[in-house]
C-alpha cells in the first residue's frame, strides 16, 4: 500500500503537468470558460475523455497482489488490475460541463479501461461511466443553487466517487478474494492521491480563471480610460481635428500599429503605420470600410489583400474595422490596423468591440447635447425678441436731444446703440462668444445709461489679462448688469457702485458683479435663478435663463451663485469651467452641422 502512493503521485504529476500546459492554450481556456454549447461540450468530452485515456496507459499494473514494473501499458494480464488516475479527469469534466461531458468523458474513458483487460476490466469501466454521471450531476446542481465549483467540493466528490470505485470492484470483479485483496492495496492510495491530483487540477483551473478575469478587468479598465481621455473630442462631433486627436490617444493606449477614423464619405484620421498612403479628407479607399459602412457589422482582415489596400509598400497586414452608430445609423467607422497578424489577438478584438460600443454611445450623447444647446439656442432668441422697447425709445429720445446740444456725443450714442444691437442680433445666432465681445455689449449698454442718468452709476471693471478670448455663453453679463442698475438702484438717490471683477480660480473663470444697491429679500432669492416668479418688481426671468443656459451648456459643472443683504447691496457670482471637457466649442467643424 505504501510503496503504491508514491508511484501514484507520479502519476498524478503527468495529468497535472499536461493540464498545466493545456491551460496555457487560449482556445483550451475560451472553452472551459464559455457558456457549454454543443460543440464546447464535444470537445470537453475529448479533452478529459483524454485525460482518462493517458492515466490508463501511464497506470500501475498490479499482478497477484504485486506492484510490475511501470511502463507504458497497451495490455494488461487478465489476471491483473490497473492502479491509475482515470476518475480524477472523469470527475473535473463532470463537474466542469455538468451530466453530458461527465457521461461522454466517463465513456471514453471507460471503454478504454475496458479493452485494456483484467480481472477488474469491467468493474473499472462501470465505475468510471458513473463517476462522469455522479459528478456532472452534483456539478449542475450546486451550480443551479448559485454556487461555485470550489476546490474543496471538488476534492470531496473525487474521493467520494474513487470510494465508490472501490465498492463496485468488490461487488462485480470475480474471485472476490482477488477484488478484496486487490482494494486493500490500492484503496488508501487511489483514494487519498486522486483526491489530492483533483486539488491541483483545480488550483490550476482556477488559477486559470482568475488570470483571465484580471485580464478582463484591465481590459475594461482600459477602455474607460480610452473612453474618458477620448470624450471631449467625440463631444464636437466627428470631424479632421477630433478624429485625429482619438486616433492619437487610441494609438498611444492600445497595441494598434496605428488608428482611423472615417465618416460615411472620407478618411477623417490616420495615424500610424500606413499615414504616408492613408490620408485624411481623402475618399475611402480600402473596400474592407465600405463594407462596414454597408453592413453595419464589425469586419476583420488578416492580410493586406483582405484590407483591400492597393499600395504597393503598405506595411499594415491586419486590421479589424467597427461600425459607428447614432440612433442605429452607421455614420462612420472606427478602424485598428496591425503590421503583423498575430497581433490582432481576441483581447484586441473584444477591447476594439467594446471601445466601439463606448464611441457610438458617446456620439448619441454627443447628438443629444447638440439638440440641447439648439433648444437652448432658441431660448437666447426668444429672450433677445423680448427686449423692452422702452430702452430703445428712452435711447432714441436721449440721442434726439444731444443732436441740438452735443452733436459728438449723439453720433457716438448712435454708434453705442448700433453696436448694442449689433452685439444682440449676433450672440442671437452663437451658442459661445468671446468675453470680450459681451464686454463691449455690456459697455456700450451702459454708455446709454450713463448718459440718461449722469452720475447716478459708478462702474468699475476690474479683468484679469489674457482672459478676453474665453468663450462664454452670450447675455451672461449684460442682463446681471442691467438688474443691478434697474433693480439695486430704483428709487434710490444715492449714486450706485458696480463692480464687475472678471479673474481664474481653480481652474474656472469667475464673474462677480457686485453692487450696493437695495438687495433682495431672503425669501426671493431662494427661488431666484431656480424659477420664474410673479413680482411687480419683476420675474426673475434674466436670471432664471442665465441659470439654465449655464446648467445645459456646461454639462452641469457651471455655476450661480447669489448672495443678497437688503439695504446693502447684491453680489452674483458665475463660475465657468475652463476644461475642455466642460465646453461646448459651438466652431468646430461637426458632422451634424
Amino acid at each position: 500500500m505504501f510503496n503504491l502512493a508514491p508511484l501514484m503521485l507520479e502519476k498524478v504529476g503527468i495529468i497535472v503537468i499536461v493540464a498545466f500546459l493545456f491551460a496555457q492554450m487560449k482556445s483550451f481556456r475560451q472553452i472551459v470558460q464559455n457558456e457549454h454549447k454543443t460543440n464546447e461540450k464535444v470537445m470537453l468530452i475529448l479533452l478529459f475523455g483524454a485525460f482518462g485515456v493517458i492515466s490508463n496507459y501511464t497506470g500501475i499494473e498490479i499482478h497477484h497482489n504485486t506492484i510490475a514494473k511501470a511502463e507504458w501499458l497497451s495490455e494488461i494480464d487478465p489476471e491483473s488490475a490497473l492502479a491509475n488516475t482515470r476518475v480524477m479527469g472523469v470527475v473535473i469534466g463532470g463537474l466542469l460541463g455538468g451530466p453530458t461531458v461527465g457521461i461522454g468523458a466517463g465513456l471514453i474513458a471507460g471503454i478504454h479501461r475496458y479493452t485494456l483487460g483484467g480481472f477488474t476490466a469491467f468493474s473499472c469501466a462501470l465505475s468510471t461511466i458513473l463517476a462522469g454521471i455522479a459528478a456532472g450531476y452534483f456539478g449542475r446542481k450546486r451550480k443551479q443553487n448559485g454556487k461555485k465549483i470550489t476546490s474543496t467540493f471538488a476534492v470531496l466528490i473525487g474521493m467520494t466517487v474513487e470510494t465508490g470505485q472501490m465498492l463496485i470492484i468488490l461487488l462485480s470483479a470475480k474471485p472476490f478474494e482477488h477484488a478484496l485483496s486487490l482494494v486493500q492495496i490500492i484503496g488508501f492510495p487511489m483514494i487519498v492521491v486522486n483526491g489530492f491530483g483533483t486539488l491541483l487540477f483545480m488550483f490550476i483551473i482556477q488559477s486559470m480563471m482568475r488570470d483571465e478575469e484580471r485580464a478582463r478587468a484591465n481590459q475594461t479598465n482600459q477602455a474607460f480610460h480610452i473612453a474618458d481621455q477620448t470624450l471631449p473630442f467625440f463631444r464636437q462631433g466627428l470631424n479632421i481635428r477630433s478624429c485625429k486627436e482619438i486616433s492619437k490617444i487610441m494609438l498611444k493606449l492600445t497595441d494598434a500599429d496605428a488608428v482611423a477614423i472615417t465618416d460615411e464619405y472620407q478618411v477623417l484620421a490616420h495615424v500610424g503605420e500606413g499615414s504616408d498612403h492613408h490620408i485624411p479628407k481623402s475618399q475611402l479607399a480600402t473596400g474592407l470600410t465600405k463594407r462596414v459602412l454597408g453592413s453595419g457589422t464589425i469586419s476583420v482582415a488578416r492580410s493586406r489583400e483582405d484590407i483591400f489596400c492597393f499600395h504597393n509598400h503598405c506595411s499594415l497586414q491586419a486590421a479589424i474595422v467597427l461600425p459607428l452608430k447614432v440612433q442605429n445609423k452607421t455614420v462612420g467607422t472606427l478602424k485598428m490596423y496591425f503590421t503583423q497578424p498575430d497581433k490582432l489577438d481576441k483581447v484586441q478584438q473584444q477591447l476594439a468591440e467594446g471601445l466601439a460600443n463606448l464611441f457610438s454611445t458617446q456620439l448619441e450623447l454627443a447628438e443629444a447635447e447638440r439638440q440641447m444647446k439648439l433648444l437652448k439656442d432658441a431660448e437666447i432668441k426668444a429672450l433677445q425678441a423680448q427686449i423692452h422697447p422702452h430702452f430703445l425709445f428712452n435711447s432714441l429720445n436721449t440721442i434726439s436731444i444731444l443732436c441740438r446740444t452735443d452733436v459728438s456725443k449723439a453720433r457716438k450714442l448712435l454708434l453705442d446703440l448700433s453696436s448694442f444691437f449689433r452685439g444682440n442680433l449676433h450672440g442671437a445666432r452663437q451658442m459661445l462668444i468671446p468675453l470680450d465681445k459681451e464686454l463691449e455689449n455690456v459697455k456700450a449698454y451702459l454708455s446709454l445709461e450713463q448718459t440718461r442718468f449722469p452720475d447716478k452709476y459708478n462702474i468699475e471693471l476690474q479683468l484679469e489679462p489674457g482672459l478676453e478670448k474665453i468663450l462664454i455663453p452670450p447675455f451672461t453679463l449684460q442682463p446681471i448688469v442691467e438688474n443691478s442698475i434697474h433693480y439695486g438702484f430704483k428709487k434710490s438717490k444715492d449714486e450706485g457702485n458696480i463692480t464687475i471683477q472678471i479673474f481664474t480660480k481653480n481652474n474656472t473663470m469667475r464673474i462677480v458683479v457686485a453692487d450696493n444697491g437695495n438687495g433682495i429679500p431672503a425669501e426671493k432669492i431662494k427661488l431666484l435663478g431656480k424659477q420664474i416668479m410673479q413680482s411687480k418688481k419683476g420675474t426673475g426671468t434674466a436670471i432664471f435663463n442665465i441659470s439654465q443656459r449655464l446648467n445645459g451648456i456646461y454639462n452641469g459643472q457651471a455655476s450661480l451663485a447669489i448672495n443678497s443683504e437688503v439695504n446693502v447691496g447684491t453680489t452674483i457670482t458665475i463660475s465657468i469651467p475652463l476644461d475642455s471637457k466642460g465646453v461646448f466649442d459651438q466652431n468646430v467643424e461637426s458632422l451634424y452641422s
